[in-house]
């Protein structure tokens, strides 16, 4: 069975920092390329960084220089360390598997809340 968890989100003042946590079970980890999506209330979910089985990144502009996503492919984790935290980046977190064989696949997510 397909599991993502999510976890480290919490309540921050803006410059601080986080680092969220996403383990996954139920497939080959190591070549499957990850994302950190995000979704605000009364927003669309969207991608924020990207990593390949390979460890190549992509990131969305409004994250970049700040965030940073890294892969521990012994664990099956995923992480995104996010710095220089903004309200704007308020949001609930979740990570998922982005290949088609397994895009229905989503965990609970984490909250991240920044205060100004």
């Amino acid at each position: 069975q397909v599991r993502l968890v999510e976890s480290g989100g919490g309540l921050v003042q803006a410059g601080e920092s986080l680092r969220l946590r996403c383990v996954v079970s139920g497939i080959n980890f190591k070549i499957a390329p990850m994302g950190w999506y995000r979704q605000a209330p009364g927003k669309q979910r969207e991608l924020v960084a990207f990593i390949s089985s390979r460890g190549d990144t992509n990131y969305t502009d409004s994250v970049k220089g700040r965030f940073t996503v890294s892969r521990v492919n012994a664990y099956n984790t995923v992480l995104l360390q996010m710095d220089t935290l903004k309200p704007e980046d308020t949001a609930r977190y979740y990570c998922h598997i982005d290949a088609p064989r397994w895009y229905a696949y989503w965990g609970q997510g984490t909250q991240v809340t920044v205060s100004p």
